[in-house]
């Protein structure tokens, strides 16, 4: 019994991808921060933008 669970403490296998899939949660959490706080500068210099090319913004 006690050599099963040591064992299982030592596989590294399985280790590999969850912390592949970590790194990529903290990727997108930073990524979804990021663009939530430049989003609204972003969109004025795009308007701002499309307006000297003579167009119009989308309401």
């Amino acid at each position: 019994m006690m050599n099963q669970v040591m064992r299982l403490f030592k596989e590294e296998e399985g280790q590999a991808l969850t912390e592949y899939g970590l790194l990529v949660g903290l990727i997108s959490i930073a990524v979804i921060a990021t663009l939530l706080l430049i989003g609204p500068q972003l969109k004025i210099i795009f308007d701002q933008i499309l307006t000297a090319l003579g167009g119009t913004a989308p309401k």
